[in-house]
């Protein structure tokens, strides 16, 4: 009984993941918008009901691809991670983090593209998505615990946007000062803002190839965090 389960278990997990690829292949096709299940299970030779005992609707399709996404992403960041210089493991996690963009374009836009007509994502895709953040909190932290870590003189910041540091940011890296918190949402959003350029075409005829440009930009984002 307990192996005709596993194999039950086993084949669900493959027919699961045969599913997905076939969703990704139809991302790079036809995008997150006009996915559709009717035309995944044709192309898996399925009838639609049968898909909908694995996925029962495009939003929860959707989750299971952006899950993924945003661990592999995550992965691929961790991956890079480790060292004795700080600045150099910041500049190799801003690195894995573009290369795997470039990699899978369809994923990132799934990811950090336009939002999807009618689709919010579940509170299921917030752990994966703060994978990057929280490494690069993570590496801030072993920073200021060594003294390696210059906090920026900056001006006072509005009420309202200290109540969301102290509420969001704070908690997530205690320890590390507000005005280096408040600088790493600015460099993760320039993060994602260089990578976005360069997919999607807007440095063509300027920082075209972009390899001395978005390794230049990590190091001085490090040092705008206050590595040292």
């Amino acid at each position: 009984m307990n192996a005709g389960r596993t194999a039950r278990e086993r084949a669900r997990a493959e027919l699961t993941e045969e599913i997905k690829g076939a969703a990704r292949r139809q991302l790079a096709t036809v995008g997150a918008e006009a996915l559709s299940l009717r035309a995944v299970s044709r192309e898996l030779g399925m009838v639609s009901s049968a898909l909908y005992r694995y996925f029962p609707s495009r939003d929860e399709l959707l989750t299971a691809l952006i899950i993924d996404a945003y661990d592999a992403l995550g992965a691929a960041a961790e991956a890079a991670a480790g060292g004795d210089d700080l600045v150099e493991e910041w500049v190799a996690i801003y690195a894995a983090v573009r290369d795997w963009a470039r990699t899978y374009p369809q994923e990132y836009a799934l990811i950090y593209g336009s939002p999807i007509s009618g689709y919010k994502a579940p509170q299921a895709t917030v752990e994966p998505a703060i994978r990057v953040p929280l490494l690069l909190l993570g590496l801030l932290q072993r920073a200021q615990a060594s003294g390696r870590l210059a906090t920026p003189g900056d001006a006072p910041e509005p009420s309202g946007l200290l109540a969301q540091q102290t509420q969001v940011l704070v908690p997530l890296a205690p320890g590390v000062p507000p005005a280096v918190l408040m600088r790493t949402v600015i460099v993760w959003t320039q993060l994602f803002g260089m990578i976005s350029f360069e997919l999607f075409g807007q440095l063509v005829g300027s920082m075209d190839p972009a390899d001395a440009f978005f390794e230049s930009a990590s190091r001085q984002m490090a040092a705008f965090v206050g590595l040292t």
